[in-house]
């Protein structure tokens, strides 16, 4: 019996040792779209002389790039128009460098090193959209009375993913709501009191960066009486 198991350990060692994939670690990586921004994915593995190096992306495996160190020879293979003219590879390191990053670049990255054994190198890339501005409006359809009644309001977005909408009233959150997936319009309501002198505001982040708005509550929620005002004030004038 203890032969046996000293049998298949070994085995088990060699398998390994030829094998070498380290599948199960994944570095994740998130970055900002622009046209003068590049995302260099690295191992800060030395390679050698006969060593092949292959890059794939997305759950199929597609071959994108590949170095093979024994020939001296880079080749980029654009089989996905979203990397054309965008994908640089170095030699010496087998580091995978994408220049004018958009979010069609979004995705899983897998790294081979084929030499004497192999070992793979994951990354899940996340690239994200330049956010846009929030936009504060009224949703009550007229002016209030004089009574203490609430002002509706609602912060929206347009065309946005993987985001949280937030409201805050000073530092303390009030409401938040969250979307992974495009939506067409992303809203979060807000009830103040007509003469709340707190500060408000609505901020849209995702993980690296946000957009901020400051609530205007004199000029979005104004009473009857602050209406009354505003027109005799223009008869007055003419």
């Amino acid at each position: 019996m203890k032969k046996m198991f000293l049998i298949f350990a070994y085995f088990f060692v060699c398998f390994c040792c030829l094998t070498g994939v380290f599948g199960d670690k994944v570095k994740s990586v998130s970055v900002m779209e622009g046209d003068r921004v590049y995302l260099t994915l690295n191992t800060d593995v030395k390679l050698q002389r006969d060593d092949l190096i292959v890059w794939s992306f997305g759950p199929e495996g597609i071959r994108i790039a590949e170095v093979n160190k024994e020939a001296n020879k880079i080749s980029i293979h654009v089989f996905d128009g979203r990397f054309r003219d965008r994908l640089q590879l170095n030699d010496r390191t087998g580091d995978l460098i994408i220049t004018n990053i958009t979010t069609n670049h979004t995705g899983l990255y897998q790294m081979d090193i084929r030499g004497n054994i192999v070992t793979s190198y994951r990354f899940n890339v996340t690239v994200y959209a330049h956010l846009p501005a929030p936009v504060i409006t009224s949703n009550s359809s007229q002016c209030s009375s004089s009574s203490p009644s609430n002002c509706s309001l609602l912060c929206s977005v347009m065309n946005v993913r993987d985001v949280s909408l937030s409201w805050y009233k000073g530092n303390s959150l009030l409401s938040i709501i969250s979307v992974s997936d495009l939506n067409i319009r992303l809203s979060l309501p807000l009830e103040v009191e007509y003469q709340d002198n707190n500060t408000y505001r609505c901020v849209l982040n995702n993980t690296i960066t946000n957009q901020t708005q400051h609530l205007n509550i004199t000029q979005l929620c104004q009473t009857c009486s602050d209406t009354t005002g505003v027109i005799n004030s223009v008869y007055l004038l003419s």
